[in-house]
């Protein structure tokens, strides 16, 4: 069976021209020629046709500023539409496989994955049970386009849908092409950089968009799908529990972002229920369509209709209503009441829903009930998947983390202890702190007074404010809408103490027995990680530490950090003491028998760990795989991975079979045996790889050469997100956020958070006796090092060293003859230990990913070449100015990728 009548050639093929025909109408036929003339002669250079970029220079040296913004934003349109076809593309290949049965990574394979290894129903709801993944958007500034461009291109991509996959008629697909042209000139005609920096409030809606518009409609159709794989393939029924929850920052992480005030988080949570309980009331709507059964002819059974009669008393005036309107159909009664139950969760009246528990109660009992009237079909076709969502998304939407740096609440103590109690707090040692926290917490009396905050500062008063209003939140919204609290920059047990401190003063947390939210400790630095048994064997000591636990469940979530973690150690020691980390992190929880829940502050980009989720998964240490994961989403990659509804079932499907295989392949194996030699190999290379990143660091002057060598100055200033680009006002590596700092080198096409020092580790300890063989049998057995060595791999390939050199030129020459050349023989060297240890012939070893680097790379090329001409000038007109932010803006879209 044809699913589709378009391939990704034509759909590239016939935008590109559109594009041309739009720029010709809207500019001229001259900026039409200038565009080609540009393009012609970057795919020539690619191709091996011409021997220099000389051609591209001189026609951008000649352009005035205005032909110079009619070219960037030729080639940024062209990048925006060619996303699109191969968004397209990747659905074709999606729905081909599913009806083919061949995609790989699917909940149907995953399936035939426990039945071919033997694993009994019985063990597969074990399995199953043990599962709980933990999707969590942030609103780290990543995502390069406006949300008004973002709206286009939906558009356009909702047209190309139905010109593939829909039978038209002449006219209908003659409308459908108007209406795509039409949009392109739109989106031509706006402007593609943001005037003003979004709002906290900005970046919430825009999470909250892919909740409501995508993940709420296919949430239930995956496990549907997993429900019909397993009663293919086993005799016996599997019920599916639930195995999703999503979870949200955007409006209440407070780390670095004054703008993240109680005021927006309140507003969030507000906004969030009033999203989702209308979409509950529209399904209960059309369910009331459906059960339209006849009350005479059917005995709805002694359990439904007790609770209509309850419901009846609850809201005796639309009891009445519903009997007039529905006589004889109890079900729509229910239903009717059910709506009116809803609509109250959030006002003033009675007879509101209590919590989402209460609702799903009711809809079981219909369920049942339907069952009993041999209408089980119904029941799973109609009551099921509204089960689902109310399971998945409760009356909140998205739980809500908040999160600060442990300096704002040990500064936050300090004030108020010394303003209230005349207590010094900073005179104490980390020991004289663990033991006042703990006796302040224990104790049945308040020592300060959470609501007095005269004559603290404006963050302690902030601070302060917050633990207070969260207890009135959870009151309101429920516990579970936020309920977990991360701390940024952890390093002592005292940071968790102070936290726990400000809950109990605040009425979130009475202990002994109750405890409102998970404590988070952020690892995120070399010092943290490596202290872990130090700082978490000294918590899970702590009496009053021990019973918040025993009141969360014993669970600890640990989030480690893996943006911070690469620009203090460099990708390959990174990535090795994550994964040390990981298995001594595991080690302790056993050891205090603590059940350990991670949490993966993952990226976009590679090497701030944004590889795929599912690989991800299936590379962690077999210590880790308890079923519980949490993970951040952020940017460009939300926008990927959540915009389309095939495409979002695809990716929760793919973490879902990545799980299930994971958990079973530590059920049988909970320690994972890594030989010592590879071990040894690790250690050794990724100390030398550490040692070679942070020389290129502390080169003398290596921070005027980034500044000099990339565009950062300008991504700072390009109103991304609502958190500033640096901690403070310092110059330096340390200080600048890990976004901008790997935005930055993927704009110079010069990717060295993805790959610098790299070689120098595995050199390193090739030199030092190691052997090649060793290296290659690691990469062909171990899922770690396959996983680093294939992301390190693609940051190589996407890494353009001649077009670095463009960006280096920019720099003093003294710094760029000091620090480039050392750039491009780790580059080198990186290429040629990649190349030996998998033993290919080329960096990218799938096929649709050297494509599209063809595709992309002749288009980018103008671009960049464009903003290092822009970058060298000392003065620019406003138009210049606009321009060059546009070629961010453009090499981002080529890229794919921000930070």
């Amino acid at each position: 069976m044809n699913l589709h009548a378009r391939e990704i050639n034509q759909d590239v093929r016939e935008l590109g021209e559109l594009l041309g025909s739009v720029i010709k109408h809207q500019s001229s036929e001259e900026a039409f020629d200038l565009v080609e003339t540009i393009r012609n002669a970057a795919i020539h250079y690619r191709r091996g046709e011409a021997d220099s970029r000389k051609p591209i220079h001189d026609t951008l040296d000649r352009l005035s500023p205005e032909k110079q913004d009619v070219i960037a934003r030729a080639f940024t349109t062209y990048f925006e539409l060619i996303n699109l076809a191969e968004e397209r593309q990747r659905v074709r290949e999606i729905r081909e496989g599913t009806q083919d049965g061949t995609l790989d990574d699917s909940v149907q394979e995953a399936a035939e994955y426990l039945h071919e290894n033997d694993v009994d129903p019985e063990t597969v709801e074990s399995i199953l049970d043990d599962i709980l993944i933990q999707p969590t958007f942030t609103a780290h500034p990543t995502e390069a386009r406006r949300k008004t461009v973002k709206a286009k291109l939906r558009d356009i991509s909702e047209n190309l849908e139905e010109l593939d996959e829909v039978r038209l008629t002449d006219n209908e697909d003659r409308r459908v092409r108007q209406n795509v042209r039409a949009q392109v000139t739109s989106l031509w005609q706006t402007p593609q950089v943001r005037d003003r920096r979004p709002e906290v409030t900005d970046e919430a809606l825009n999470v909250q968009w892919y909740l409501e518009n995508v993940l709420f409609d296919v949430i239930d159709e995956i496990y549907e799908e997993f429900e019909w794989a397993l009663d293919d393939i086993y005799e016996s029924e599997i019920d599916v529990p639930k195995l999703y929850e999503f979870r949200s920052w955007a409006g209440s992480d407070r780390d670095g972002n004054p703008f993240v005030t109680p005021e927006v988080t309140a507003e969030t949570l507000e906004r969030q229920r009033d999203v989702v309980l209308p979409l509950y009331r529209d399904r209960l709507k059309e369910l009331s369509g459906v059960l339209t059964q006849d009350g005479r002819q059917i005995d709805v059974g002694e359990r439904f209709q007790e609770r209509l009669d309850a419901h009846c008393d609850r809201l005796p005036g639309v009891a009445e209503e519903a009997k007039d309107r529905y006589p004889n159909e109890p079900y729509r009664q229910k239903l009717k009441l059910m709506r009116e139950s809803v609509l109250r969760v959030s006002d003033v009246r009675s007879g509101g829903y209590s919590d989402e528990e209460e609702f799903l109660e009711d809809l079981q009992v219909i369920a049942e009930s339907l069952e009993q009237n041999g209408a089980g079909q119904i029941s799973e076709r109609y009551v099921e998947p509204l089960v689902r969502k109310v399971a998945t998304f409760g009356f909140n939407l998205a739980s809500l983390d908040l999160r600060d740096h442990q300096e704002m609440h040990t500064n936050a103590v300090t004030e108020a202890l010394e303003q209230q109690e005349n207590i010094d707090y900073e005179g104490m040692d980390e020991q004289e702190r663990q033991e006042f926290l703990t006796e302040s917490i224990l104790q049945d009396r308040p020592v300060i007074d959470i609501e007095d905050t005269e004559g603290l500062s404006d963050e302690a008063e902030r601070v302060l404010r917050r633990f207070d209003e969260t207890a009135d939140w959870q009151k309101e919204f429920g516990v579970d809408a936020i309920d977990t609290y991360a701390i940024s920059m952890f390093e002592e047990p005292s940071h968790a103490l102070e936290v726990l401190f400000l809950g109990d003063q605040a009425g979130i947390v009475d202990l002994p027995g109750y405890c409102g939210f998970d404590l988070v400790p952020l690892l995120e630095t070399e010092y943290a990680l490596s202290g872990a048994r130090r700082i978490m064997g000294t918590l899970f000591e702590n009496e009053a530490y021990a019973k918040a636990l025993e009141a969360r469940n014993n669970t600890q979530e640990i989030m480690l950090g893996y943006s911070d973690s690469n620009k203090e150690n460099g990708y390959l020691a990174a990535q090795w003491s994550l994964y040390r980390n990981q298995k001594r992190l595991a080690e302790i929880h056993d050891d205090f028998d603590v059940e350990m829940r991670l949490f993966h502050g993952r990226g976009g980009s590679i090497s701030r760990g944004g590889v795929p989720m599912h690989e991800a998964m299936q590379a962690l240490p077999n210590e880790t795989c308890n079923g519980q994961i949490k993970f951040t989403e952020q940017g460009e990659a939300i926008a990927e991975k959540y915009a389309e509804d095939n495409i979002a079932e695809r990716n929760l499907e793919q973490m879902a079979n990545a799980q299930i295989k994971a958990r079973h392949t530590a059920m049988h194996n909970p320690i994972e045996e890594i030989p010592d030699e590879w071990m040894s190999a690790m250690e050794t290379a990724s100390d030398a790889a550490r040692e070679s990143y942070q020389g290129l660091l502390e080169t003398d002057g290596f921070v005027s050469f980034f500044e000099q060598a990339t565009p950062i100055t300008v991504i700072e200033n390009l109103n991304l997100g609502s958190r500033p680009a640096s901690r403070s006002e310092e110059r330096s590596v340390e200080d600048l956020r890990a976004i901008p700092w790997v935005f930055s080198w993927t704009q110079a096409r010069c990717i060295i958070p993805g790959w610098y020092s790299l070689a120098s580790g595995l050199n390193a300890y090739l030199d030092d006796g190691g052997d090649i063989e060793t290296l290659q049998k690691m990469y062909e057995e171990w899922p770690f090092f396959n996983t680093i060595l294939d992301h390190a791999a693609l940051a190589l390939a996407r890494t353009d060293m001649e077009i670095a050199e463009e960006y280096a030129d920019l720099a003093d020459d003294n710094l760029r003859k000091r620090i480039f050349p050392t750039i491009r023989t780790e580059y080198e060297n990186a290429v040629d230990v990649v190349l030996e240890i998998t033993g290919r012939d080329s960096l990218t070893h799938r096929e649709w990913l050297e494509e599209n680097l063809e595709r992309r790379n002749p288009y980018v090329d103008p671009l960049n070449l464009l903003q290092t001409r822009l970058l060298a000038q000392s003065h620019l007109t406003e138009t210049e100015k606009q321009t060059l932010r546009l070629t961010v803006h453009g090499i981002a879209a080529g890229m794919k990728n921000t930070g």
